[in-house]
């Protein structure tokens, strides 16, 4: 598998699945150049510092949501095994959920690892802290493949997995 440019600020496909009313929304792929962009949502989002515990990764994919220019959230992603890929973390500001910003970025990082021939697609949630996640992840047509107990998060966390 190949890496992204690294300092790419290349928009995805367009994302916009904005109703009549609503602003248009683009998802850009960014390097790590754009990391402290990326803290800074994971921050707002998350009230904590750590993202991910490396970002020397295969295929690592950062995706930042914008809604008229302004980042409304953050998805990162990487290569897990040989055919698997897998969504690390990500989230949107409160101020901008409800309005299919994470199915969006859901979409637009499924279609990369589809397109660089990932077959399964994975991501962990914890459904009393993220609730929201654990709905997409049904609504997606995603099966729960494992469940465990975290004490790090007080809280259930699931894995979710779908084939591209």
């Amino acid at each position: 598998m190949t890496k992204p440019p690294q300092s790419s600020s290349e928009p995805m496909a367009d994302a916009s699945r904005a109703q009549p009313d609503e602003q248009p929304l683009r998802i850009q792929r960014v390097g790590m150049n754009r990391l402290s962009l990326i803290r800074r949502l994971n921050i707002a989002v998350f009230d904590e510092e750590r993202i991910i515990n490396t970002f020397d990764r295969d295929d690592l994919l950062m995706l930042v949501a914008r809604v008229e220019g302004e980042a409304a959230g953050f998805k990162i992603g990487y290569r897990f095994k040989a055919k698997t890929y897998y969504s690390a973390k990500g989230g949107v500001l409160p101020a901008y959920r409800r309005r299919g910003i994470a199915r969006a970025l859901l979409h637009a990082m499924m279609d990369q690892a589809r397109a660089w021939r990932y077959e399964t697609f994975l991501f962990d949630t914890f459904p009393n802290k993220h609730p929201g996640m654990t709905v997409l992840g049904l609504s997606e047509g995603f099966r729960v493949v494992k469940a465990g107990y975290s004490p790090q998060y007080n809280d259930y966390r699931l894995r979710f997995q779908k084939e591209l």
